[in-house]
């Protein structure tokens, strides 16, 4: 057996038994989809869209067990839901850190497409930092800093979990975008900070500024004024949102916000999570060759 095979196996042999089928009840029929245990009292991680609209269901582990589940907490915004068992009937599998992936590095998506408990199909990290649109029953928005990869996923991938060489959780399985384009929504500070508060609260109460953009290098006089080579591309302002009224506009580059610097998608999440609704937030971007400065008024924008 080859170094890539023995990678595969091991990763597939360490999560399997974490991935659980999502067998979902709702008001317009059933659906299915994957969910991942991450601790060992009955917590389960899932996409937001694989339970939205839920009136009950079960969740099957990877040895058939069986246990009705509840939906703890839904964030459609980062399309994370945390689920609750009365009992944990999978071991947790160990949680990463996507900020350490490289474009290139070999992933292991594991999961129950088409109803076929268990898959296993590998690939690598295709690109980093997209973004992914997404229309639902509440409307349209996009998930930033998503991770692309060449896994092959299909519907019922939704919820699983995207590993990588160590078995550790880098990213939960989020949607097909095409023939061998999979993506996965990112594990790191600020997923876990999210799974944290639907744990304790149920919701996520952050700021909304109604933005979508990507990391892109900045002119080198730029770079060198700011001491650093990215800011973060606007490529969506969504109409009505507190950006739009702010005057933020497409192609614009976000620098930074006050004394923080923004060069990512993430960067601004933090902030969104760390922001009260109808608070100031200054952002200063490049457009047109100079340094403009924004206030937006935040609105709440819990999901």
């Amino acid at each position: 057996m080859d170094a890539y095979s023995r990678i595969v196996t091991s990763v597939a042999a360490a999560l399997r038994p974490s991935v659980l089928s999502v067998l979902v009840r709702t008001g317009g029929g059933s659906g299915a989809g994957s969910a991942v245990a991450f601790t060992t009292d009955g917590l389960l991680l899932t996409s937001a869209h694989v339970v939205e609209g839920a009136r009950g269901g079960e969740v099957v582990a990877a040895d058939g067990e069986q246990a009705p589940f509840a939906v703890v907490g839904a964030d459609r915004l980062s399309d994370l839901a945390v689920l609750r068992t009365g009992t944990a009937i999978a071991p947790s599998a160990e949680l990463g850190d996507a900020d350490t992936l490289q474009v290139g590095q070999l992933v292991v998506a594991v999961g129950n497409p088409l109803g076929l408990a268990g898959s296993v199909t590998a690939g690598v990290v295709s690109a980093l930092g997209r973004s992914l649109p997404v229309r639902t029953a509440r409307g349209a928005h996009s998930i930033d800093d998503v991770i692309q990869t060449d896994a092959a996923l299909n519907p019922g991938n939704s919820g699983g979990a995207l590993g990588d060489a160590r078995a550790r959780v880098v990213g939960v399985n989020t949607a097909v975008a095409g023939i061998g384009l999979g993506l996965a929504v990112p594990v790191n500070a600020t997923t876990r900070r999210i799974l944290a508060e639907l744990v304790a609260s149920g919701r996520v109460r952050r700021g909304w500024l109604g933005v979508g953009g990507v990391s892109v290098a900045v002119p080198p006089a730029l770079a060198e004024r700011l001491g650093r080579t990215t800011g973060l591309l606007v490529s969506e302002v969504v109409r009505g949102s507190p950006a739009a009224a702010a005057g933020l506009y497409l192609g614009d580059v976000v620098i930074a916000s006050g004394d923080t610097p923004v060069a990512s998608a993430q960067d601004l999440q933090r902030l969104m999570l760390g922001a009260s609704p109808g608070a100031r937030l200054p952002v200063t971007v490049f457009r047109r060759g100079a340094l403009v400065d924004v206030v937006v008024d935040l609105a709440d924008r819990a999901a």
